[in-house]
């Protein structure tokens, strides 16, 4: 029996980086686990899997767990209510939402230059096709998925959202603009939610990671050897087991009484408050 055993857990944007890892970790833990992507081939964007489906049976077969793949562009509500259908047919409901779909990808998609970075992305020059783009990857996709979901939580008085945000959001930059924004305002989305389901016995918080090593992250920015080390000075980048690792940590009893918070993971690269 494993911590989250009998629970259910959608990771959305998980068929690659961060959210491949927190899948499989949540899967390990006893979770049954719902995993997303854009396309059913979206792993093989950046080379890490042949299929979602490929993926779903993948993580099943390593933790003899229930693992469904589901896709579509989050940023639509008619596709987010299908997803959501799709889960509570297979597995009746919903425990834990990890809100992990965004990233700082503009129009052109995470396959484009930069792996898909706006080349135009300070505050005054990126283009407005490219800060919608990235808005609603962020800010709506978020909304929409946990509006689909949380009202089932509020009804059983029992639930933990994880919003994937970004340290980007906890500062000024003059570049990454449009993305610090979305990191930003679902932040504040989550402390909001926070607010209001403090009645329902219902958790929500935000993991802000640091520089986290992934496909994307080394295709999107130079990067330095020296620092793709797992021990030592913490000047170091982080991993996504790291990011997963905190997410366990707030989705079960460990976190009986926090919520609205925003946990850094970033080794101690802020050190100002949230």
């Amino acid at each position: 029996m494993g911590r989250l055993t009998g629970r259910v857990a959608w990771v959305t944007g998980s068929s690659r980086g961060i959210g491949r890892v927190v899948a499989d970790h949540l899967a390990s833990l006893g979770a049954n686990v719902v995993i997303h992507g854009t396309t059913p081939t979206s792993t093989q964007q950046l080379g890490e899997g042949d299929s979602l489906a490929a993926l779903a049976d993948e993580i099943a077969q390593a933790h003899n767990t229930e693992v469904l793949p589901v896709h579509g562009d989050l940023t639509d509500e008619a596709v987010v209510a299908g997803n959501v259908a799709d889960i509570r047919e297979r597995f009746g409901k919903i425990d834990i939402l990890i809100n992990n779909a965004g990233g700082d990808i503009g129009s052109k998609g995470v396959t484009a230059e930069n792996a898909g970075k706006p080349v135009q992305n300070d505050a005054i020059h990126i283009p407005l096709e490219e800060v919608d783009t990235i808005i609603n990857r962020n800010l709506r996709t978020c909304i929409l998925v946990t509006r689909a979901v949380v009202p089932e939580m509020m009804e059983r008085n029992e639930g933990w959202v994880v919003t994937v945000g970004s340290i980007a959001g906890l500062s000024g930059h003059s570049s990454e603009v449009s993305y610090s924004v979305s990191k930003a305002a679902v932040h504040e989305y989550t402390k909001c939610l926070a607010a209001q389901l403090r009645p329902n016995g219902v958790y929500a918080n935000v993991i802000a990671p640091g520089e986290i090593i992934t496909p994307r992250f080394e295709a999107s920015r130079p990067t330095r050897d020296d620092r793709k080390v797992d021990q030592g000075p913490l000047t170091r980048y982080g991993w996504p087991i790291e990011v997963a690792k905190a997410i366990e940590f707030l989705v079960t009893s460990d976190s009986s009484y926090i919520t609205g918070q925003v946990l850094r993971v970033d080794g101690g690269a802020q050190l100002w408050p949230a």
